[in-house]
C-alpha cells in the first residue's frame, strides 16, 4: 500500500518569493493539491502573471518587503481574510551576493541578513500567533540552503551565516513548538537553476541553466511533500544535491 498524504485540498498556504524560481514553483504546485495561496513578493509586477495564471480565487497577491515585520502580518491576515485560515507558510524569499568578505559592501550585507534571517523571522512570529489562535498546529517551511551546513564555499562566508541561522533557527523552533503540533522544516538545496543561482558569480562561469543543477520543481516538490506529510510525522532537516555535484 502506498504510504498515506496528508490531503491539502482547501488548506491555505503563504509563499514569499513567490513571483519567481522556487518560490513560484511552489505556489504553483500548491493550487494543483488544491490548496489556496497568499504569494508575497516585493515585486507587484512579478506576482501579476502568477494570479492571472492560477486564479484570483486560488491566489491572493500581496506586495512587500520580508525586511518589514509589517510584510509578514500582512501575508498571515490576507489568508485569514480571503480564505477563513492559514494552515502553513513557506519562507522562500532570500538575497544572495557572491565573493570575499571584503567585496561586498555594507548595503548588500545588511541586505542578506535583514532579508534571509529577519525576514524568516518575522514570518516565523506571525505564522504561530495564526496557529495558536487557530488551534490545530499547522507548518513551517523554510528555504535554507546546503551553503549554512558549515560547507559553504570561500565565495560565500556572508551568505553561508545567514543560511546558517535559518538552519538553527528551524532546529531551534522545532523544539519549541513541536507540542503544540506546530511542524518546523528547512528545505536546504544545493545549485537550482534560478535566477538567484545565477547571478552574482557564485558558480564562476558556470551557467545554471546548461545543468545538471536542480529546477525550481524539485524543491517546490519536496516542500509540498513535506506538507502532505501525515500530520504524525515531522521533518526537520532536508538536504538535496543535483547528482553532478559535489559536497
Amino acid at each position: 500500500m502506498p504510504a498515506p498524504t496528508r490531503d491539502l485540498t482547501g488548506t491555505v498556504v503563504v509563499v514569499t518569493g513567490a513571483g519567481g524560481g522556487i518560490g513560484g514553483a511552489t505556489a504553483r504546485l500548491a493550487v494543483e493539491a488544491g490548496a489556496r495561496v497568499v504569494a508575497g513578493d516585493v515585486r507587484g509586477d512579478a506576482l501579476t502573471p502568477l494570479v492571472d495564471e492560477l486564479g484570483a480565487d486560488r491566489v491572493v497577491p500581496v506586495v512587500g518587503d520580508v525586511r518589514d515585520e509589517a510584510t509578514a502580518d500582512a501575508l498571515v491576515a490576507a489568508g485569514t481574510e480571503a480564505f477563513g485560515r492559514v494552515d502553513s507558510v513557506v519562507a522562500n524569499a532570500a538575497v544572495g551576493f557572491y565573493g570575499g568578505v571584503l567585496d561586498m559592501s555594507a548595503d548588500q550585507i545588511s541586505l542578506m541578513v535583514d532579508v534571509n534571517v529577519k525576514g524568516t523571522v518575522w514570518l516565523a512570529r506571525a505564522a504561530v500567533r495564526c496557529f495558536r489562535a487557530q488551534g490545530g498546529g499547522g507548518d513551517v517551511v523554510i528555504l535554507g540552503s546546503v551553503a549554512g551546513l558549515l560547507i559553504g564555499g570561500g565565495q560565500e562566508a556572508v551568505y553561508a551565516a545567514t543560511k546558517g541561522a535559518q538552519i538553527n533557527l528551524g532546529y531551534a523552533l522545532d523544539r519549541e513548538l513541536r507540542g503544540e503540533g506546530i511542524r518546523t522544516t528547512v528545505i536546504a538545496p544545493a545549485g537550482v537553476n534560478t535566477a538567484f543561482a545565477a547571478a552574482d558569480g557564485r558558480f564562476g562561469d558556470g551557467d545554471p541553466a546548461s545543468g545538471p543543477f536542480m529546477e525550481p520543481g524539485d524543491i517546490a516538490g519536496a516542500v509540498l511533500h513535506t506538507l502532505q506529510q501525515p500530520r504524525r510525522m515531522r521533518t526537520e532537516l532536508w538536504t538535496m544535491w543535483s547528482l553532478a555535484e559535489k559536497h
